[in-house]
């Protein structure tokens, strides 16, 4: 398979912070490669790079010969000004400037530019371009073409940059973050898009599943060298603790070989300039190799909870709405010690205003929820902590405690306690303006976890953190002898955290779930499933209705609806000939007179079938 992008001795540091050094790899045509990396490590900037926003300080990129290139930022910025359907046609695309082309020359009814336009489009086959991105949009629940790009929040933003990139379809896509402020439903529709897509792939993501069902190659950025793995996200697992056991017993086998050296070096220092050059050379490179140990990660979070009562929490009653859409309804429940819930559903139902009653930060409309006196909540929401950006990370923990009791066995100094969350004692001297999206997310962990609750409460903890950092919270929190929930798009975070879902169906409605997502996922596409079969035995075993039967006259076609009916056949029928005449006739290559009249025309026939198909379907429905 051909190469689309081969990268050699690829260099890049930030002051004297070296993100990596010499790196290599290549990427194949048709490869789907997750990059896997922990935070402030340089992922985001590799990608940018490789996207062109950036510049290496040395190395090469030799792309494939006019490769095409779709970048989705972290944090996707557009023209405030700008409508939704405005944003997605900007672009130096054929496609998209074909389309725009087209729309300023309808305005202008202008015949000569109304040519030009109706050629653009057809060679750029850019007249299903703007239907297509519509249904990308709506997949990704952006339902309003014309509201404009400031009235959006972060996460729709997102969803807008995402739908943009998969519209104009490039050779090269690069991910960065995609899943974030999806919810699962969202994801899954993403997720098979991209398995299916011919595309070229390399993504950063935290979600495992994601990584796991899409990709076939894993680059692993560590200590500023890149290792590639042919394989999904399981097989890298198994084959990096496979290097990092080698390289460990390298390294020891380089420490025994040092002492021995060490004792070399020392005799005789006066006889020094005697001594071989070459051996002198190999002991400082062998010293750096000895010093190089790795490990896996495998930090052990000893935070505990602090001590929680028999009575938790219980909601009486609580009904909330918002505009007139509804949040909960007469909601009741009795919250049991040591309960892990997880809560998912889609963007915009109350997952994040259910939280925000139980902590009191918003009054219900009616009912009340009462806590128990031992609970101490622990919340770590999506909008994070304001740090202080110019105090450096450990101040900005020594400001809330020098030192850090949990019990007799496990107390902490400030510096101790940020090694858990993976800042080493170089990295607490950091300003926290200097740190990563995902470093800041993980400082505010560490800042919500010294207070000692015994009631955490995590709205979308996964957004920004690395895959380490979620492996160390998941096993701590499997451990954590307190109560949890969880708001979640991430489902492995979910499957290994949670012992029963509740899932916010809208409209107030909240099924409590006995398990995790995925079973959760498996119970109901079983159910669904069965619903389907027993629909359809019905169907089957509906006996046939007689020529003249009693049935309700309500459920009947009236008169009116009759001829309706059957003057929308003749209309759709008629509008649909014309259609596909003055698509030919776009499509011909030949002069056309008075192009402007006839492109409006075409226009006001597809607007004209969309609402009698809709009518059509409505009778028709009616009339079975």
């Amino acid at each position: 398979m051909a190469n689309l992008l081969q990268v050699e001795n690829l260099t890049k540091s930030f002051g004297v912070n070296s993100l990596f050094d010499d790196i290599n790899f290549t990427i194949n045509e048709g490869d789907k490669v997750g990059l896997i990396a922990k935070n402030g490590t340089g992922k985001s900037t590799l990608l940018s790079i490789i996207a062109g926003d950036d510049t290496p300080d040395d190395g090469k990129l030799i792309f494939k010969n006019d490769v095409t290139i779709g970048y989705l930022k972290q944090l996707p910025q557009f023209e405030p000004h700008l409508s939704v359907m405005d944003t997605c046609l900007i672009g130096d695309d054929d496609q998209s400037k074909a389309i725009r082309q087209y729309e300023n020359a309808l305005i202008e009814g202008n015949n000569e530019e109304m040519t030009k336009a109706i050629q653009a489009m057809d060679l750029a086959s850019a007249w299903d371009y703007e239907e297509r991105f519509k249904q990308i949009l709506s997949q990704l629940k952006i339902d309003d073409f014309k509201q404009r790009i400031s009235e959006l929040s972060g996460g729709q933003i997102k969803r807008v940059a995402l739908a943009k990139i998969l519209i104009s379809n490039p050779q090269f896509l690069i991910l960065d973050e995609p899943t974030n402020h999806l919810d699962i439903d969202m994801i899954e529709w993403l997720e098979a898009y991209l398995s299916r897509s011919r595309m070229t792939i390399l993504m950063v993501t935290h979600d495992r599943y994601f990584l796991d069902k899409i990709c076939s190659k894993i680059l692993e950025l560590d200590q500023k060298s890149i290792y590639g793995y042919d394989g999904n996200y399981n097989y890298y697992l198994e084959k990096r603790a496979e290097r990092i056991d080698a390289q460990n017993a390298a390294v020891e086998k380089a420490r025994n070989l040092l002492r021995t050296e060490i004792e070399w070096m020392r005799r005789q220092p006066q006889a020094r300039a005697h001594k071989a050059q070459y051996r002198i050379d190999a002991f400082y490179d062998l010293k750096e190799r000895a010093q190089s140990r790795n490990d896996k990660g495998d930090v052990e979070l000893n935070v505990k909870a602090g001590y929680i009562g028999k009575k938790i929490f219980v909601a009486h009653h609580v009904s909330k709405s918002f505009d007139g859409k509804v949040i909960l309804n007469d909601f009741n429940y009795i919250f049991s010690r040591y309960e892990k819930l997880g809560i998912v559903g889609d963007n915009g139902v109350g997952k994040s205003t259910f939280i925000k009653l139980l902590l009191d930060r918003i009054q219900p409309d009616s009912g009340y929820f009462e806590i128990g006196e031992t609970v101490k909540f622990g919340y770590y929401s999506q909008e994070g902590i304001h740090f202080d950006e110019g105090k450096k990370v450990i101040d900005a923990i020594r400001d809330v405690a020098e030192h850090i009791y949990f019990d007799e066995k496990h107390h902490y100094s400030a510096s101790q306690f940020l090694q858990l969350f993976l800042f080493s004692p170089t990295d607490q001297q950091k300003l926290i303006e200097k740190l990563s999206g995902g470093e800041k997310r993980r400082l505010y962990l560490a800042m919500v976890l010294m207070s000692k609750p015994n009631f955490l409460i995590l709205d979308e903890p996964t957004n920004d953190l690395d895959i380490q950092t979620l492996e160390i919270l998941e096993d701590y929190l499997s451990k954590f002898s307190g109560c949890l929930i969880v708001i979640s798009h991430d489902r492995f975070f979910m499957d290994r955290c949670v012992d029963h879902t509740f899932v916010f169906m809208g409209d107030g409605v909240i099924k409590d779930f006995p398990g995790n997502y995925s079973e959760y996922r498996a119970w109901k596409e079983a159910h669904e499933k069965e619903e389907a079969t027993v629909q359809k035995q019905k169907a089957e075993s509906k006996p046939a209705k007689p020529r003249n039967n009693n049935r309700d006259n309500s459920q009947k076609l009236t008169f009116k609806e009759k001829r309706e009916f059957e003057e929308l056949t003749e209309s759709i029928e008629r509008l649909t000939k014309e259609k596909e005449e003055l698509f030919n006739l776009f499509n011909s290559g030949e002069q056309i007179d008075d192009v402007a009249t006839k492109a409006s025309r075409f226009e006001e026939v597809k607007d004209l079938l969309d609402e009698m198909e809709l009518r059509w379907l409505e009778l028709s429905e009616k009339n079975s």
